[in-house]
């Protein structure tokens, strides 16, 4: 249980100060005394901060389920021709800025969360997929060939074996890549996405130093929370999955 105090605590201090952002409204007069709002009021900051974290959360499966698939395929021997081609798709997503594949998007797709969400895929490919070629490559083919010599099956030396091993290193990738997008999530808001990058553009717009304050202290608080829930899963990873294989 100690391991999810942090997480769980700042989870709390994200949600709590969501929901009780206007009662800071002195200490945001202080920051911009010329202003008569200073609190932003469009839109409810839990509101918004539920539709980031949901583009954040429908990025990340999709973008984990894609590039864990292609590194399982680029590292089975029928697949390794096509280690190369793998890893330049996925660096396709980071060829290009955010902005840029914005840009492109919508025309096609129109204002909204559909390009912010492909943006945030194609962003989010890269640290994944290499995480997983090296957390795959990186088990000892000892340990392979011991399993195979026990009767698994390759694929069950994948699900039993391997995938366990590189389990660790597959989450670090899909820590950097969902930290990445948290961030990254927030530029939506200049395309009519509803993001905790809102009172930021409107601040900006407006000159209204509070409310940039206002998304940037939730969009860094929310980056921490998730970190340290990933942090947390990965020792938990190491406690349940390690010790089955150390036999190996």
């Amino acid at each position: 249980m100690r391991i999810w105090l942090p997480p769980f605590l700042l989870t709390a201090l994200l949600c709590g100060l969501s929901a009780g952002m206007p009662a800071l409204e002195p200490l945001f007069e202080w920051v911009q005394p010329d202003k008569q709002n200073v609190i932003y009021e469009r839109e409810s900051f839990l509101s918004l901060l539920q539709n980031h974290l949901f583009l954040v959360v429908i990025s990340a499966f999709v973008g984990t389920v894609a590039a864990v698939a292609g590194g399982i395929f680029a590292t089975r021997p029928a697949g390794r021709d096509f280690l190369p081609l793998v890893s330049q798709i996925a660096s396709i997503g980071q060829t290009f800025p955010p902005v840029a594949v914005l840009a492109l998007a919508v025309p096609v797709l129109g204002f909204g969360e559909a390009p912010i969400l492909v943006a945030l895929i194609l962003y989010g490919l890269l640290p994944i997929l290499r995480n997983t070629l090296a957390g795959l490559e990186g088990v000892d083919d000892t340990v392979r060939q011991a399993a195979l010599g026990m009767g698994m099956s390759p694929f069950q030396v994948l699900l039993q074996v391997e995938l366990p091993l590189a389990g660790r290193v597959i989450l670090a990738g899909i820590r950097t890549s969902v930290t990445i997008n948290i961030a990254t999530a927030a530029i939506g808001s200049t395309i009519g996405a509803r993001t905790l990058g809102d009172p930021v553009i409107a601040g900006l717009v407006n000159g209204n130093t509070a409310y940039v304050l206002q998304g940037a202290i939730l969009i860094g608080l929310l980056a921490l929370t998730v970190d340290s829930l990933f942090e947390a899963a990965e020792r938990v990873w190491d406690r349940r999955f390690l010790p089955q294989t150390a036999g190996l």
